[in-house]
């Protein structure tokens, strides 16, 4: 299966908050080694390239965007696959799959790694680029190596100490710039159905008690800073529920920016630069952005 190219996606029919312009293409891989032909189809399109996974992570500009859109397939089912240290159990997963699909797949067989992220929208390879986490687990703590593509290199494999991860943060040693993570390999405990199952029905009760999961959302607007709480820097600089337009930064959890309908990337970016101001005014803390943006 090649690639296939596809004119000008509508990024608002493509993000979770429903927001953003139009690319000049999207280049998709069915499969891994589809990425192979990817930097001679990024040259014939133009544009700078841009990996999106489910989309439920990126705040993207109005208008007309010079960005080429790289996706990935759902692909096949995550197999288990041998290499993980005793006590473990090593999962191969492609990086179009979608995260739910992921955590749901290890939980009917008893691996324990993920229940934290139960409710977190999105793909693996997204999850694993932003580093996605809650209640504790993150995807750092799973990830053994990964395939990834780079311009410079196509694809490759980087395993153990050839990637750095942190607090919402993924890089791979000596690249710079795009990066797409066609396969990841994860490292999984060896758990009970049961303990796995409460894991995972206990994060997303306490999501649902919290964070407006069902609203139109890219999740939390900022990380957080070390040691403290975005969501209550945003609340005490009085940003819960402030709205401009059909954007909102949610009544129900600060951190999250809300479409409430017909709202557009210019009344978000303009949200999130007073919100930026204030508390820096008030506090002296610089917020950093946790969602990605595209313009």
């Amino acid at each position: 299966m090649a690639l296939e190219i596809l004119d000008g996606p509508v990024l608002a029919k493509r993000t979770t908050l429903g927001l953003g312009g139009t690319a000049l293409a999207e280049i998709r891989a069915g499969r891994h080694d589809d990425l192979e032909g990817l930097a001679e189809a990024l040259d014939r399109v133009g544009g700078r390239p841009l990996a999106l996974g489910g989309g439920s992570n990126l705040l993207a500009a109005d208008g007309e965007l010079d960005v080429a859109v790289v996706t990935l397939a759902r692909g096949d089912e995550p197999e288990i696959v041998a290499g993980a240290a005793h006590g473990l159990v090593r999962v191969r997963v492609f990086g179009g799959c979608g995260l739910q699909r992921l955590v749901a797949w290890c939980a009917k067989r008893g691996l324990a790694g993920l229940g934290g992220l139960v409710g977190i929208p999105g793909t693996v390879g997204g999850a694993v680029a932003g580093n996605a986490g809650s209640f504790g687990r993150d995807m750092a703590g799973v990830t053994a190596g990964v395939w990834a593509f780079t311009p410079q290199k196509g694809i490759g494999f980087f395993g153990p100490g050839e990637f750095s991860t942190g607090y919402r943060h993924f890089a791979l040693a000596n690249v710079e710039g795009f990066f797409m993570i066609s396969q990841v390999l994860l490292d999984l405990e060896a758990a009970t159905l049961e303990s796995v199952l409460a894991e995972g029905k206990n994060a997303l009760e306490r999501k649902r008690a919290t964070q407006p999961i069902t609203a139109a959302t890219a999740g939390c607007v900022f990380k957080n800073p070390e040691g403290q709480s975005a969501g209550r820097l945003l609340d005490l600089a009085g940003f819960r529920g402030r709205r401009l337009g059909g954007m909102e930064f949610s009544a129900m959890h600060a951190n999250f920016l809300v479409n409430r309908g017909g709202g557009t990337s210019e009344q978000a970016f303009a949200l999130i630069e007073a919100a930026r101001q204030a508390v820096f005014s008030m506090f002296g803390t610089k917020l950093e952005l946790e969602v990605r943006v595209a313009t």
